[in-house]
């Protein structure tokens, strides 16, 4: 149910895309970039079927998956409003709309709010702890770009601000936040934390030279070291989740498979990265098959 929708809404986006006048704004908003949009939704996902006993409501399910559509591509777009400048000194984005003039400051302040705008009205069909959530998560979107210039730690606000779906999902399902809320909220922050580090170490040359802070440069030479040990409390925390549970056999195994995908060592760190989508399908296919 969940994935047919998603790949319907990026054939939509990928017929968009064929449009010139539409192709800055696409960009801009990396919706020609789905993995994003992914790995905010895994976590979304787990919540909803551990909180729901694997029978979230469809209204739910539309709230949550449009919900995160919009805030990844919001948080996207007030990225590379910060980072119009820096972006251009970095191999990796120098091509970006705003870093190439493509469109204007204002079209993409006014694409935000939009954005912004839209997540509003969704969220306005949740109970009231769920918006109040919301509006913190909404706070920390706008100010995570401006921590990768004071805290080499900016990995550690990207996972919070990520994973706040993990919170509003037990919110809207049960109008409270039980300690497996939190729990699932810390594991799914630790993964965030891990696998942006792999996608900081892409750009660490760049970002030393232009003075952008980022766990990768935090950890120096031990970088890969430490994200393999994020990784393992990450499975340990999953692990542990399965049994407080109840999920049985099929759940572990499904996770075993997906450490695995995870630690497949020929991968490239951004390789390493682009395979988080499947760690976060495989989990979701262990709580889709042992929660009902």
């Amino acid at each position: 149910m969940v994935l047919p929708f998603y790949v319907k809404m990026q054939c939509i986006i990928l017929n968009l895309s064929e449009s010139s006048s539409l192709k800055p704004l696409i960009r801009l908003m990396r919706l020609d970039k789905p993995i994003g949009t992914l790995l905010v939704l895994w976590p979304v996902l787990w919540a909803l079927w551990l909180a729901n006993q694997g029978m979230p409501s469809l209204k739910l399910l539309i709230i949550f998956v449009l919900g995160g559509l919009i805030m990844r591509t919001a948080g996207c777009v007030i990225n590379d409003i910060f980072d119009r400048q820096l972006d251009k000194h970095v191999e990796r984005t120098f091509m970006r709309p705003l870093a190439q003039g493509e469109l204007s400051l204002k079209q993409a302040w006014l694409t935000f709010f939009a954005l912004i705008s839209l997540a509003f009205i969704l969220v306005l069909q949740l109970n009231i702890l769920t918006i109040m959530i919301a509006c913190i998560a909404a706070l920390l979107t706008v100010l995570y770009p401006l921590c990768k210039r004071f805290t080499n730690l900016p990995q550690l606000v990207l996972g919070i601000t990520f994973n706040a779906g993990v919170l509003m999902a037990y919110s809207a399902s049960l109008n409270e936040l039980p300690f497996m809320a939190w729990l699932l909220f810390f594991v799914s922050i630790i993964w965030t934390v891990a696998y942006d580090t792999l996608y900081a170490m892409a750009d660490k040359a760049d970002d030393i030279k232009i003075g952008i802070k980022s766990t990768a440069i935090l950890f120096g030479r031990y970088d890969l070291l430490i994200t393999h040990v994020l990784y393992l409390v990450f499975f340990a925390g999953i692990l542990t989740i399965g049994l407080i549970n109840y999920l049985g056999p099929v759940f572990i195994i499904f996770v075993i498979i997906s450490a695995g995908w995870t630690f497949y060592p020929s991968q490239t760190p951004f390789k390493a990265f682009l395979a988080n989508n499947i760690t976060g399908l495989l989990i979701f296919l262990g709580f889709l098959l042992t929660l009902y």
